[in-house]
Protein backbone atom coordinates (compact mmCIF):
# COMPACT_ATOMS: atom_id res chain seq x y z
CA UNK A 1 0.00 0.00 0.00
CA UNK A 2 1.20 3.46 -0.83
CA UNK A 3 2.47 4.96 2.43
CA UNK A 4 1.74 8.44 1.08
CA UNK A 5 -1.99 7.69 0.92
CA UNK A 6 -2.80 8.57 4.57
CA UNK A 7 -0.89 11.87 4.34
CA UNK A 8 -2.71 12.76 1.12
CA UNK A 9 -6.05 11.77 2.68
CA UNK A 10 -5.33 13.99 5.69
CA UNK A 11 -4.73 16.99 3.42
CA UNK A 12 -7.87 16.40 1.35
CA UNK A 13 -10.13 15.76 4.35
CA UNK A 14 -8.84 18.74 6.29
CA UNK A 15 -9.26 21.03 3.27
CA UNK A 16 -12.82 19.89 2.65
CA UNK A 17 -14.05 19.50 6.24
CA UNK A 18 -11.74 21.48 8.52
CA UNK A 19 -13.34 24.90 8.15
CA UNK A 20 -16.74 24.07 6.66
CA UNK A 21 -17.60 21.24 9.08
CA UNK A 22 -15.21 21.27 12.07
CA UNK A 23 -17.21 18.74 14.09
CA UNK A 24 -17.29 16.33 11.15
CA UNK A 25 -13.53 16.87 10.79
CA UNK A 26 -13.04 16.07 14.51
CA UNK A 27 -15.04 12.87 14.02
CA UNK A 28 -12.98 11.90 10.97
CA UNK A 29 -9.74 12.46 12.87
CA UNK A 30 -11.04 10.30 15.72
CA UNK A 31 -12.03 7.55 13.29
CA UNK A 32 -8.53 7.70 11.79
CA UNK A 33 -6.95 7.45 15.24
CA UNK A 34 -8.98 4.29 15.85
CA UNK A 35 -7.89 2.97 12.44
CA UNK A 36 -4.23 3.56 13.24
CA UNK A 37 -4.54 1.06 16.09
CA UNK A 38 -5.80 -1.74 13.85
CA UNK A 39 -2.59 -2.23 11.88
CA UNK A 40 -1.76 -5.59 13.49
CA UNK A 41 -4.93 -7.22 12.14
CA UNK A 42 -4.77 -5.66 8.65
CA UNK A 43 -1.74 -7.07 6.95
CA UNK A 44 -0.85 -4.68 4.15
CA UNK A 45 -4.02 -2.59 4.47
CA UNK A 46 -3.33 -0.37 7.47
CA UNK A 47 -2.61 2.75 5.40
CA UNK A 48 -5.67 2.17 3.25
CA UNK A 49 -7.86 1.94 6.35
CA UNK A 50 -6.45 5.15 7.83
CA UNK A 51 -7.00 6.98 4.54
CA UNK A 52 -10.59 5.68 4.31
CA UNK A 53 -11.19 6.69 7.92
CA UNK A 54 -10.03 10.23 7.21
CA UNK A 55 -12.16 10.50 4.07
CA UNK A 56 -15.25 8.47 4.94
CA UNK A 57 -17.39 11.57 5.60
CA UNK A 58 -15.88 13.92 3.02
CA UNK A 59 -19.13 13.75 1.06
CA UNK A 60 -20.76 15.94 3.71
CA UNK A 61 -18.69 18.91 2.49
CA UNK A 62 -21.15 21.45 1.09
CA UNK A 63 -19.46 21.77 -2.30
CA UNK A 64 -19.80 18.08 -3.08
CA UNK A 65 -23.24 17.33 -1.62
CA UNK A 66 -24.92 16.55 -4.95
CA UNK A 67 -27.24 13.66 -4.08
CA UNK A 68 -27.44 14.38 -0.34
CA UNK A 69 -26.09 10.89 0.32
CA UNK A 70 -22.60 11.50 1.64
CA UNK A 71 -21.02 8.07 0.90
CA UNK A 72 -21.94 8.36 -2.78
CA UNK A 73 -21.07 12.07 -3.05
CA UNK A 74 -17.73 11.52 -1.31
CA UNK A 75 -16.80 8.52 -3.43
CA UNK A 76 -17.62 10.36 -6.65
CA UNK A 77 -15.54 13.33 -5.51
CA UNK A 78 -12.55 11.11 -4.73
CA UNK A 79 -12.87 9.23 -8.01
CA UNK A 80 -13.66 12.16 -10.30
CA UNK A 81 -11.58 15.00 -8.82
CA UNK A 82 -8.67 13.04 -7.42
CA UNK A 83 -8.49 9.77 -9.35
CA UNK A 84 -8.15 8.09 -5.96
CA UNK A 85 -7.28 4.44 -5.44
CA UNK A 86 -10.30 2.31 -6.36
CA UNK A 87 -10.24 0.35 -3.09
CA UNK A 88 -10.24 3.60 -1.12
CA UNK A 89 -13.14 4.99 -3.12
CA UNK A 90 -15.16 1.79 -2.68
CA UNK A 91 -14.53 1.80 1.09
CA UNK A 92 -15.74 5.39 1.36
CA UNK A 93 -18.79 4.62 -0.79
CA UNK A 94 -19.79 1.63 1.30
CA UNK A 95 -18.74 2.59 4.81
CA UNK A 96 -20.87 1.51 7.74
CA UNK A 97 -23.42 -0.43 5.69
CA UNK A 98 -24.19 2.49 3.40
CA UNK A 99 -25.90 0.12 0.98
CA UNK A 100 -28.81 -0.19 3.42
CA UNK A 101 -29.16 3.59 3.61
CA UNK A 102 -28.83 3.79 -0.17
CA UNK A 103 -31.80 1.44 -0.42
CA UNK A 104 -33.83 3.77 1.86
CA UNK A 105 -32.90 6.65 -0.47
CA UNK A 106 -33.63 4.81 -3.72
CA UNK A 107 -29.92 4.86 -4.62
CA UNK A 108 -28.98 1.23 -4.01
CA UNK A 109 -28.64 0.32 -7.70
CA UNK A 110 -26.48 3.39 -8.34
CA UNK A 111 -24.18 2.67 -5.39
CA UNK A 112 -23.83 -1.01 -6.26
CA UNK A 113 -23.13 -0.28 -9.93
CA UNK A 114 -20.61 2.51 -9.43
CA UNK A 115 -18.90 1.26 -6.27
CA UNK A 116 -19.24 -2.46 -5.57
CA UNK A 117 -18.51 -3.55 -2.03
CA UNK A 118 -14.95 -4.75 -1.51
CA UNK A 119 -14.42 -8.46 -1.05
CA UNK A 120 -12.33 -8.02 2.09
CA UNK A 121 -14.56 -8.58 5.09
CA UNK A 122 -12.07 -7.65 7.78
CA UNK A 123 -11.12 -4.40 6.07
CA UNK A 124 -14.76 -3.44 5.56
CA UNK A 125 -15.61 -4.42 9.15
CA UNK A 126 -12.65 -2.40 10.42
CA UNK A 127 -13.97 0.83 8.93
CA UNK A 128 -17.39 0.10 10.46
CA UNK A 129 -15.69 -0.51 13.81
CA UNK A 130 -13.73 2.73 13.67
CA UNK A 131 -16.74 4.82 12.61
CA UNK A 132 -19.17 3.24 15.04
CA UNK A 133 -16.89 3.48 18.08
CA UNK A 134 -16.12 7.19 17.61
CA UNK A 135 -18.38 10.05 18.70
CA UNK A 136 -19.24 13.01 16.48
CA UNK A 137 -16.57 14.93 18.42
CA UNK A 138 -13.86 12.34 17.74
CA UNK A 139 -13.85 10.62 21.14
CA UNK A 140 -13.97 6.89 21.73
CA UNK A 141 -17.32 5.34 22.57
CA UNK A 142 -19.07 2.00 22.42
CA UNK A 143 -21.07 0.88 19.42
CA UNK A 144 -24.23 0.80 21.55
CA UNK A 145 -23.72 4.42 22.65
CA UNK A 146 -22.93 5.52 19.10
CA UNK A 147 -26.00 3.84 17.65
CA UNK A 148 -28.20 5.46 20.31
CA UNK A 149 -26.58 8.84 19.64
CA UNK A 150 -27.31 8.59 15.90
CA UNK A 151 -30.96 7.66 16.47
CA UNK A 152 -31.27 10.44 19.04
CA UNK A 153 -29.71 13.04 16.75
CA UNK A 154 -31.74 12.19 13.65
CA UNK A 155 -34.91 10.76 15.20
CA UNK A 156 -36.09 7.17 15.14
CA UNK A 157 -38.55 7.76 12.29
CA UNK A 158 -36.18 9.74 10.07
CA UNK A 159 -34.54 8.15 7.05
CA UNK A 160 -31.22 7.88 8.92
CA UNK A 161 -32.97 6.62 12.05
CA UNK A 162 -34.71 3.88 10.07
CA UNK A 163 -31.47 2.95 8.32
CA UNK A 164 -29.39 2.80 11.50
CA UNK A 165 -31.95 0.68 13.34
CA UNK A 166 -32.06 -1.67 10.37
CA UNK A 167 -28.26 -1.80 10.16
CA UNK A 168 -27.74 -2.20 13.91
CA UNK A 169 -27.38 -6.02 13.94
CA UNK A 170 -24.84 -5.85 11.09
CA UNK A 171 -22.94 -3.01 12.75
CA UNK A 172 -22.79 -4.83 16.08
CA UNK A 173 -21.63 -8.03 14.33
CA UNK A 174 -18.88 -6.14 12.46
CA UNK A 175 -17.67 -4.51 15.68
CA UNK A 176 -17.68 -7.90 17.41
CA UNK A 177 -15.62 -9.46 14.60
CA UNK A 178 -12.99 -6.72 14.80
CA UNK A 179 -12.84 -6.92 18.59
CA UNK A 180 -12.39 -10.68 18.33
CA UNK A 181 -9.57 -10.24 15.80
CA UNK A 182 -7.89 -7.72 18.11
CA UNK A 183 -8.28 -10.01 21.11
CA UNK A 184 -6.67 -12.88 19.17
CA UNK A 185 -3.48 -10.85 18.62
CA UNK A 186 -0.48 -11.93 20.69
CA UNK A 187 0.35 -9.56 23.51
Amino acid sequence: MDEAMPAWAMQVAEKELGVALPRRWAHSQGVAARAAGLGPILTGNAGLLVAAALLHDVGYAPRMAKTGFHPLDGARFLRDEHGADERLVRLVANHSFALLEAEERGLMDVLEREFPLLDDGLLVDSLVYCDMTTTPDGERTTAAERLAEIVGRYGADSLVGRFIRRAEPDIRAAVDRVEAALAAQPR
